[in-house]
C-alpha cells in the first residue's frame, strides 16, 4: 500500500471519542494514510459525566483530533447524536464547509455495553430502543445525509460499518446488541448492492474480543491478560489492529471486497 494512499481523501468517524476505541484507532490510521479526519463523539459534554478518568476519556474527542494532527492531516471534532436526523446532516455539512468535501464514512457509533447485558424479561425497552437507535438509525442517517454529498461530488466513495461477530452468532442476555448487529449485516448488504453501481464501495467489520474501553465493564476481571482460551489465537485484539484494517479497507487496493461482513476475532467466528 501507498505511503499517503488517501491523501486529498476527508473522512468521517462516527464513535470516535474514547481513547482505547475502535473509533480512535481507525480515525488515525486513515490520518497516517494521508486522510484529513473529523472524529464525533456523543452529543454531551465530558464536563457533564462523572468525575472520573474513564467517563472523560470516552468522549475525549478533542485529544483524537490532537493524535490525528500528529499525524501531519487535519482533524475536526464534532459532538451530536447520530440518532438525530437534522444533527447528522449538520455533521456531514460541516465537515464539508471544513474540508471542501468528504469521501469516506466509518459507521462506528454504539452505545456503551455492559447495560444492555441482561435477560430479556429485565431488559429496559428504552435500553432495547437506544441500542438500535444508534447502531441501526444512525448508520441509516449518517450514510443518507453521506450519499447526498457523495452523489452530488459524483467521485465515488468508501463506507466502512462497524458491527460485530455478536451480527453473526447470538449469544445468551445480548438481545439489543445482537439485534442491532445483525441489522448492521444486513445493511451493509443492501447499501453494497444499491449503492456500488453509483461508485461508492460499502464493507462491514465484525470484529470479536477487542481491549476497548468498552470492553473493561463487560469483563473485568480479565483485563490484565486478555486471554481468550477458547479461540484459535488465543487472545484478544486490539484496537489499533481493527482500525488499521478499516483503513485498509477505504483504499484503492481494497476497492473489489464489496459488500463483506468480515470478521477480525482470532478465529472466534470462522463458519460465516
Amino acid at each position: 500500500m501507498a505511503d499517503k494512499e488517501l491523501a486529498g481523501k476527508v473522512a468521517l468517524v462516527t464513535g470516535a471519542g474514547r481513547l482505547r476505541g475502535i473509533g480512535r484507532a481507525a480515525a488515525v490510521a486513515l490520518a497516517r494514510l494521508g486522510a484529513d479526519v473529523a472524529v464525533s463523539g456523543t452529543g454531551r459534554d465530558p464536563a457533564t459525566f462523572p468525575d472520573d478518568e474513564k467517563a472523560v476519556g470516552w468522549h475525549d474527542v478533542d485529544s483524537v483530533v490532537e493524535q490525528i494532527q500528529a499525524e501531519g492531516s487535519r482533524g475536526l471534532a464534532l459532538r451530536f447524536d447520530v440518532a438525530d436526523e437534522a444533527q447528522s446532516q449538520a455533521a456531514i455539512d460541516q465537515v464539508v464547509a471544513e474540508f471542501g468535501r468528504i469521501d469516506i464514512l466509518i459507521n462506528n457509533a454504539a452505545i456503551a455495553r455492559g447495560e444492555d447485558r441482561t435477560a430479556v424479561e429485565s431488559l429496559e425497552p428504552g435500553l432495547f430502543q437506544r441500542v438500535v437507535d444508534v447502531k441501526v438509525r444512525g448508520t441509516f442517517l449518517c450514510t443518507q445525509a453521506f450519499l447526498r454529498q457523495i452523489y452530488e461530488q459524483d467521485e465515488g466513495g468508501k463506507i466502512v460499518n462497524i458491527a460485530s461477530i455478536a451480527g453473526k452468532r447470538g449469544s445468551a442476555q445480548t438481545l439489543a446488541y445482537n439485534a442491532a448487529n445483525f441489522a448492521m449485516i444486513g445493511m451493509t448488504q443492501s447499501m453494497a448492492r444499491e449503492f456500488g453501481p453509483r461508485g461508492v464501495n460499502v464493507n462491514c467489520v465484525c470484529p470479536g474480543a477487542v481491549a476497548t474501553s468498552r470492553m473493561d465493564d463487560v469483563s473485568p476481571d480479565n483485563r490484565p491478560e486478555r486471554n481468550r482460551p477458547g479461540d484459535p489465537v488465543g487472545r484478544w485484539g486490539s484496537d489499533d489492529e481493527v482500525g488499521d484494517f478499516i483503513a485498509y479497507l477505504c483504499t484503492e487496493p481494497a476497492s473489489w471486497i464489496h459488500g463483506q461482513s468480515i470478521n477480525q476475532d482470532g478465529g472466534a467466528v470462522m463458519e460465516h
